[in-house]
């Protein structure tokens, strides 16, 4: 509790807008080891009908605010150790209402390394200090004679005004509302610029459009900040966290008329006037500055980062919850051209049921071979559907497919081309080798890209999320901070569209809500020695799986075509009394899929002590359709024929492609010739866009116009407007600016980008000629 009497959990339910009631509830089940899809799903009572988006949010606002009354009962003990603790100042570490507020209230009392400033106090020269910025009107030179003394180092006059100089540098930088109040001041009128280092400019081409660079902070977007961050680091660019703008005043900054104001400091003609001034100017310059360098730079590197991994988080949720083609026996192409075409085909369930590697480009040319072991096996196994990969070869491959199902219509084939983001990382990893341990690396990315296409969230979370790699600068992003919000995405969608537990992988099963990876393993290995689940109560008899676990677990469970048919829904086994109570109130019909008895039901009539309207308006939902999965219809996009590379694209050509990643400067397309084209966030609509996922998601398919192409860079302007015009000049109006021109502050051409890690948007930037 701070001094304000103001608690967390009141403070959390100020910030969502909601009761602190709710809040109160959400924490109790969380703390009591309840996950957030369980409660946002099952508790919608207790905590007032939560959604998991305000749930995740106020995780996290409850992590950091117990931080922060950690680290404020931290610093209370501190300060009260060292007899300095009085009533006013524990108000004030009290009041403090964030991290950065209680560091600057401690930083006095900090414990530290002999600096100048305690060097002088301990020299007696702390009154000399006093005395000059108490009274102006005495002369530094004469009153500092008074404290030369060798004994204690202090050679001379000049020796002890620099001990009372040093006392006061580091009193102005520890006043804790004056820092506060230059670092917002700093924050709303300053800004970064970026230099190129002498000699970098060919080196650090990427970098190209921050050589002669500057924009303010505040309107820095996070893949820019990352970007000069990244060309810093990499020893291409110097950057320069400017105080002010291109348009301040010349002579003394308003930063030290502030510091001056603060200590009553002026130049009225006094004998000490110039010698206080210059010790303004002094402790702004060689400490103060320094001070909010170092926490403006942390800042702005903060807010890039939490802005690129909700980028990442919302890309990621979108993937895993694309449209699943469902139960059709599908073949994986993963394409290659010296290697081969590897093949595999699943059949409906994504059990393996052959493999083959085919060599139909160059150099062995061997087409009509490759399309004869394609029509044999999509023969031999009813296939359905081909899933393409993405990468190498990946056109050529496309056009196999193609000729596959011009030449055998009666296979009634259709191909799809699938993100082959992290294949190649499960390929190799140890749950793979123990899912399909006699068969070559090489051979289950194509596995795992037909299993994609069938369920692109069951395949997914095989995978470590930051390895399907949606995302912006993953690799310059905290590690903790990354996987913390990947992986409550991975839990929302696997619970959001519930799990059938006797198919399920342990990948799969191990992001239910209260089950973890050695529960998984023990569902599985039950239900290998015992055959399918017939009941979710038989859950219960899987070692170590206790009422806890089941209680988070059930709901999310699905079990078709057991003894129960509410099993395979997502109604919790603790609402099935509720549930025969409907049964009872209808006459005894059935209710599930029973469209007209479920609506002439009144929710109202079955509301309990223990289960609320929500419920049982969730319930009734559920009924009428049963396991309904929230993933949109499958579909499929079409590429026009006879463009197949770059050099077939026209400015002006209509196109249908696929998203298939989201930044925060536009939207990547693959149009089927290798590359992918970038629609700026400028050419999405008519009205202004401030974030491009308003406007499309990957896994989207769209209709395009090709603005420009630059074939030697292979880049691809296009636009979802269709009646914009192509325009050439427009590459060359964003080029990056004049090495020795003035630093302007505008947006360059977003062409910076992450390390290549086998994700999608390392994979997204090469294809779009940008990396």
């Amino acid at each position: 509790m701070t001094a304000t009497g103001a608690s967390v959990e009141s403070r959390i339910a100020e910030e969502l807008g909601v009761q602190e009631r709710q809040v109160r509830a959400a924490v109790e089940l969380l703390d009591g080891g309840a996950t957030v899809p369980f409660v946002a799903r099952y508790r919608k009572e207790a905590t007032g009908a939560l959604d998991d988006a305000q749930l995740r949010t106020l995780e996290e606002r409850l992590r950091y605010l117990r931080e922060l009354e950690e680290r404020r009962t931290a610093v209370l003990e501190s300060v009260r150790s060292q007899g300095k603790l009085d009533a006013a100042l524990e108000a004030q570490i009290r009041a403090a209402d964030s991290k950065a507020r209680l560091e600057d209230i401690y930083l006095p009392f900090k414990p530290k390394r002999r600096t100048k400033a305690q060097i002088a106090r301990e020299a007696g020269l702390e009154p000399l200090a006093d005395g000059l910025l108490a009274d102006p009107t005495v002369e530094p030179s004469a009153a500092a004679a008074a404290f030369a003394d060798p004994d204690k180092g202090v050679a001379d006059a000049a020796a002890a005004l620099e001990g009372a100089r040093a006392i006061l540098t580091e009193r102005f930088g520890e006043d804790a509302d004056l820092i506060g109040e230059l670092r917002e001041r700093m924050w709303t009128r300053g800004r970064l610029a970026a230099k190129v280092r002498e000699g970098k400019e060919e080196a650090g081409a990427k970098f190209a459009d921050y050589f002669d660079f500057a924009e303010p902070f505040t309107a820095l977007p996070s893949h820019r900040v990352l970007a000069m961050l990244r060309g810093e680091k990499e020893e291409v660019l110097d950057l320069t966290l400017e105080p002010e703008g291109p348009d301040a005043p010349e002579g003394p900054s308003g930063y030290e008329a502030a510091i001056a104001r603060r200590f009553g400091i002026a130049d009225r003609g006094r004998p000490a006037d110039k010698w206080l001034v210059d010790t303004v100017r002094w402790a702004w310059r060689t400490r103060i500055l320094v001070h909010l360098g170092i926490d403006l730079r942390l800042r702005l590197r903060q807010a890039a980062e939490d802005e690129a991994v909700r980028v990442f988080a919302a890309n990621l949720r979108d993937l895993l919850l694309a449209a699943p083609a469902g139960t059709r026996a599908t073949m994986g192409l993963d394409p290659g051209f010296r290697t081969g075409v590897k093949v595999a085909v699943v059949d409906a369930t994504g059990k393996v049921a052959a493999t083959e590697t085919i060599y139909p480009h160059v150099p062995q040319n061997k087409w009509d071979a490759s399309l004869a072991t394609l029509a044999r096996l999509a023969r031999e196994h009813s296939v359905e559907l081909i899933a393409i990969g993405n990468g190498t070869a990946s056109r050529e491959t496309d056009k196999l497919a193609a000729d596959l199902i011009a030449r055998h219509p009666e296979l009634k084939l259709t191909k799809v081309m699938v993100s082959e983001a992290g294949a190649s990382v499960y390929s190799a990893s140890a749950y793979a080798s123990r899912e399909l341990p006699e068969m070559d690396v090489s051979l289950r990315g194509a596995v795992s890209i037909a299993r994609r296409l069938q369920d692109p969230l069951a395949e997914l979370v095989k995978i470590d999320p930051k390895s399907i790699g949606v995302g912006q600068y993953q690799h310059d992003l905290s590690e903790v901070k990354l996987s913390r919000s990947l992986d409550a995405v991975v839990e929302d969608c696997v619970n959001g569209v519930g799990v059938d537990v006797n198919t399920a992988s342990v990948p799969l099963l191990s992001r239910v809500s209260g089950i973890g990876a050695g529960l998984a393993e023990n569902i599985v290995a039950h239900r290998d020695a015992n055959g399918p689940f017939r009941s979710r109560k038989a859950l219960k008899d899987v070692s170590r799986l206790g009422p806890k676990a089941y209680e988070q677990c059930a709901g999310f469970l699905r079990i078709r075509g057991g003894d129960d048919p509410l099993d395979a829904s997502a109604v919790h086994p603790e609402s099935y009394p509720v549930v025969r109570a409907m049964a009872k109130a209808a006459g005894g019909a059935s209710l599930v899929g029973n469209t007209a008895v479920l609506r002439s039901l009144r929710p109202e009539d079955f509301v309990t002590d223990s289960v609320g309207l929500p419920t049982v308006t969730d319930i009734l939902r559920e009924l009428e359709k049963p396991g309904r999965d929230p993933r949109p219809a499958f579909r499929t996009a079409t590429f026009k024929e006879g463009v197949e590379k770059i050099g077939d694209l026209t400015p002006g050509m209509l196109l249908e492609g696929v998203v298939t990643n989201v930044a925060a400067f536009g939207a990547f397309v693959d149009i089927g010739v290798h590359q992918d084209g970038l629609v700026h966030v400028s050419a999405m609509s008519r009205n202004f866009v401030k974030d491009p996922r308003d406007v499309v998601k990957p896994g989207d398919i769209v209709r395009v116009k090709v603005l420009e192409v630059d074939v030697p860079r292979k880049r691809i302007s296009l636009t979802l407007r269709l009646d914009d015009e192509a325009s050439p000049s427009r590459e060359r109006q964003e080029r990056a600016p004049r090495r020795g021109a003035a630093p302007r502050q505008r947006r360059p051409r977003e062409t910076q980008a992450p390390r290549p890690a086998n994700d999608a948007m390392a994979d997204a930037l090469r294809r779009a000629g940008l990396l």
